[in-house]
């Protein structure tokens, strides 16, 4: 009895600690308000052609999708939505969805149909406890006519309901994820839309292409590319559609981060023989060096809030294991964030608040070894653990709402590229062909 009661004790007092840890992420992150309840029907079509039906059920699934996994809705189940589905706001009876079983406090609906090539979207959301004047968003929307036209809408109408209910913080819907996939036979940059949609290659290299960073204003991506000459930083050109001019340095140029307002590269390069953090204009002049230690510093990532530190990856003088360690944007205040174990790829939340990172916490012989995604207050040093041993977990990367992280899991038998929410809940997996690695989350 006495050795049951301490195993009671011991997961009671684990899961207090857990849930504190999660309650100063949710708060960090904008998840800890109270979820609201909203109500998504399906939308009512103008008339029921066969092209108009499938164009629904893709607006239908993908505007459902976008705010289920939003991290800040309680959505109501479509099974306890009443039959009588709102095409107009004549049509609505605030009672009826405000009242069980749906009991919602929001309701989202409207109405499309294709004429030609051209579909158009009529969509409101109604705060169901106004009743004098229920109406927080009205929005037309007109697209082509196609499933991409139908996502494009839904996207759209989700992001603007998630800002006006959301505290002011643009939605994701429209962000695109950029990662390394070995499926084309060779490791390539490809880019998906951040539901795991749309996948496909950018980079035809025909040998390795490693770290892509996409740049703020999303118009380039920046990665490591095996050439004739070694390991260089290569530039890729969204707008073009092909790679771009960008000097080489020489050695072995690895992992580059761009700074907040895109003036800035930061990457690792041998140069001068250690790998060591240098700094240089966008276009690769104005090279800069930051650090100078003995042993490798690598994965630089900026503040993206200030543009004043970045974090890196360096080798311990004292535990010969790598580290993660903050320093001012100009190479000053150097210092360590973490001092056991072996913690590599940092990514810095957009609100400042985060790090999130890789680590194995216990790392050496007879250890478990597992490696997991952590997340660290930069203030407090708390850290939270998010994964729990599900295969290895690595390269993690914010979303730019600090809401959700994608990253890179083993856990199905492969490498493959993972979401959830800040918090670690909502996992789901995105890429299933291939080895998928190095995911990087678009700035907006």
């Amino acid at each position: 009895m006495k050795r049951l009661l301490s195993v009671v004790i011991s997961v009671f007092v684990f899961s207090v600690i857990l849930c504190a840890q999660q309650d100063w992420i949710r708060t960090g992150t904008g998840l800890g308000v109270e979820k609201v309840r909203v109500a998504v029907p399906d939308f009512k079509l103008n008339n029921a052609t066969p092209q108009n039906t499938a164009l629904q059920k893709t607006f239908d699934d993908t505007l459902f999708y976008d705010l289920e996994h939003a991290g800040i809705f309680d959505m109501v189940s479509k099974s306890f939505m009443p039959t009588q589905v709102p095409g107009m706001p004549s049509d609505v009876n605030l009672a009826q969805w405000s009242s069980p079983p749906p009991s919602a406090a929001m309701l989202a609906f409207g109405n499309l149909g294709a004429t030609g090539n051209n579909l158009a979207v009529q969509g409101w959301l109604y705060d169901l406890k106004n009743t004098a004047n229920p109406q927080v968003l009205g929005k037309q929307y007109t697209d082509a006519a196609t499933p991409e036209g139908a996502r494009s809408i839904a996207h759209k109408f989700a992001d603007e309901i998630i800002f006006r209910l959301g505290g002011g913080i643009s939605g994701i819907a429209e962000t695109k994820i950029v990662f390394v996939s070995s499926r084309s036979g060779h490791k390539e940059i490809w880019q998906m839309d951040y539901d795991g949609a749309n996948q496909h290659q950018l980079t035809h290299l025909g040998s390795y292409a490693l770290s892509p960073r996409i740049s703020p204003d999303g118009s380039r991506v920046a990665f490591s590319g095996m050439t004739k000459n070694g390991w260089e930083i290569l530039m890729y050109s969204q707008d073009l559609g092909r790679l771009v001019h960008f000097p080489h340095f020489g050695g072995t140029n690895l992992s580059p981060a761009w700074s907040p307002d895109g003036t800035h590269l930061a990457f690792s390069s041998s140069r001068t023989g250690d790998p060591e953090i240098y700094v240089t204009d966008s276009d690769g002049t104005g090279l800069k060096r930051l650090t100078s230690f003995a042993g490798p510093d690598v994965a630089p990532v900026w503040n993206p809030k200030t543009g004043g530190q970045i974090a890196w990856a360096e080798r311990s003088q004292v535990t010969h294991l790598p580290q993660i360690c903050i320093m001012g944007a100009d190479g000053t205040n150097q210092q360590h964030v973490t001092d056991e174990g072996f913690a590599v790829s940092p990514s810095w939340s957009p609100n400042g608040q985060f790090l999130a990172f890789s680590w194995m916490r216990r790392f050496g012989p007879g250890e478990p070894g597992a490696q997991d995604i952590y997340v660290m207050d930069i203030t407090t040093h708390t850290w939270a653990q998010l994964t729990h041993g599900e295969g290895r977990n690595d390269f993690p990367s914010w979303s730019p709402d600090s809401r959700h992280l994608v990253f890179q899991s083993s856990r199905s038998g492969q490498e493959e590229i993972w979401t959830m929410l800040a918090d670690g809940t909502q996992q789901q997996q995105l890429t299933t062909s291939g080895s998928n690695y190095e995911p990087n989350w678009s700035w907006k």
